[in-house]
């Protein structure tokens, strides 16, 4: 069982900046799709779903449910539970591969839906890290001292582009959304402790989704608008090389794996959690996985897995977590952040 957070006795980080998140919010589409459900449509069972992924259920989108949809009621969750304010919003940060139009952005149809005025708005597509640069994002937006509250957003409906022919990746995907609030800290610390990205791009062809072009490089691709995935290339980079960017940000906190409350990894699949847990030395309980009803969800996949926790209480104030983005690109973000809120 995990103590509260003694924040003295925790090594001093090496970076520190002066924001932290004031509001957290979720939302997932009310129809499931269960491994039963898949096993009517394709050649797949409850069982060896289970043990392959850990995912036992996922959320889909309506037919006219999509991205901004989600983002909107995940925002009402939000402000429902914290009262957050957000007409002073200066600038809305947008994670997602699956927008509603490739222009207007999904941030600028948030803007429009919550009336937001004077307000920045942007879409960045850093697939299943994008919630983890966006807070990066948010973050650097407020040290420039320009902006003093950032949303950020994170969303897919990943099951629109999944191909449901394919029985490798159609068991992986579902849809939903997160939501917080970044702002500027009042005393002038702020949460965010350390921060890592790194991009290998000749391993996107292990991960894609066609819009224009036939090829990535020299490297030929299917163009039928559907995800494609060669998931033992993503999970062999994974387990390595993404454990490296892990020991690296913990390295630059000058921290190690038992000065971590929760460790919040991309639920991608149950297999590489349980991976990274055992190369970078987390035990399984300090990992927040909410794969099993969820899926994979790309961008929202953190705040899911995280406002789970908040709400039930396992995620307190003071707790250090270490949130950590991987996916197509092939790319990863990580950041370390003190959690503020009750």
């Amino acid at each position: 069982m995990l103590s509260s957070v003694q924040n003295e006795a925790k090594p001093t980080p090496s970076l520190l900046s002066n924001s932290t998140i004031t509001a957290i919010g979720s939302y997932v589409p009310a129809r499931k799709l269960t491994n039963n459900d898949l096993a009517a449509m394709v050649e797949t069972n409850d069982e060896w779903i289970v043990q392959r992924t850990g995912i036992k259920e996922r959320h889909v989108a309506g037919e006219n449910e999509f991205t901004s949809d989600l983002i909107a009621k995940a925002i009402d969750n939000m402000v429902e539970r914290y009262g957050s304010e957000l007409s002073d919003v200066d600038y809305i940060v947008t994670a997602t591969s699956t927008p509603d139009t490739i222009f207007p952005s999904v941030a600028a149809m948030i803007q429009a839906k919550f009336n937001i005025k004077q307000c920045g708005s942007i879409d960045i597509q850093a697939a299943c890290a994008g919630f983890t640069a966006a807070l990066q994002l948010a973050n650097g937006l407020l040290l420039s001292g320009m902006y003093r509250k950032v949303l950020v957003l994170a969303a897919d409906a990943l099951t629109k582009i999944t191909d449901y022919n394919d029985r490798t990746t159609c068991i992986l995907f579902g849809d939903g959304a997160g939501a917080v609030l970044v702002e500027r800290s009042s005393d002038g610390i702020g949460a965010m402790l350390g921060a890592y990205s790194n991009t290998e791009g000749d391993g996107g062809k292990h991960v894609y989704l066609s819009n224009l072009s036939p090829a990535i490089g020299n490297f030929a691709i299917q163009t039928n608008g559907k995800l494609v995935q060669n998931g033992r290339e993503v999970y062999r980079w994974a387990v390595s090389r993404v454990s490296e960017g892990i020991r690296e940000l913990l390295q630059q906190c000058n921290m190690k794996p038992e000065d971590i409350d929760w460790f919040v990894p991309h639920n991608a699949n149950q297999r590489i959690i349980d991976a990274l847990c055992e190369r970078i030395g987390f035990r399984e309980d300090q990992a927040l996985s909410s794969i099993a009803k969820y899926g994979n969800t790309s961008a929202a996949s953190i705040p899911l897995a995280l406002d789970d926790a908040v709400r039930d209480g396992r995620v307190k104030t003071g707790h250090i977590l270490l949130l950590h983005g991987f996916g197509g690109g092939l790319t990863q973000a990580g950041v370390v952040l003190r959690w503020n809120l009750s």
